[in-house]
């Protein structure tokens, strides 16, 4: 059973989308910050990761289930 668990591309792969996921969400955070004047980074950072950070978070989870999808 342990092998079995081990072995399971699925559970790597739900933790790799997961971890995307989570890693836009931080993006979105660190972008409003940039933006809010709390970071002293160039606000064109911040643009740039609210845009990655949205990407991240909304799309790209979605894009690679589709990748790995089994086939039928």
């Amino acid at each position: 059973m342990s092998d079995a668990r081990r072995t399971d591309p699925a559970r790597g792969r739900y933790f790799a989308i997961q971890a995307v996921r989570l890693a836009g969400v931080v993006q979105v955070l660190l972008a409003l910050l940039v933006l809010n004047d709390r970071l002293d980074w160039p606000h064109i950072a911040g643009y740039l990761l609210l845009l990655n950070g949205l990407f991240d978070a909304l799309f790209a989870p979605t894009l690679m289930a589709r990748r790995w999808k089994t086939p039928e």
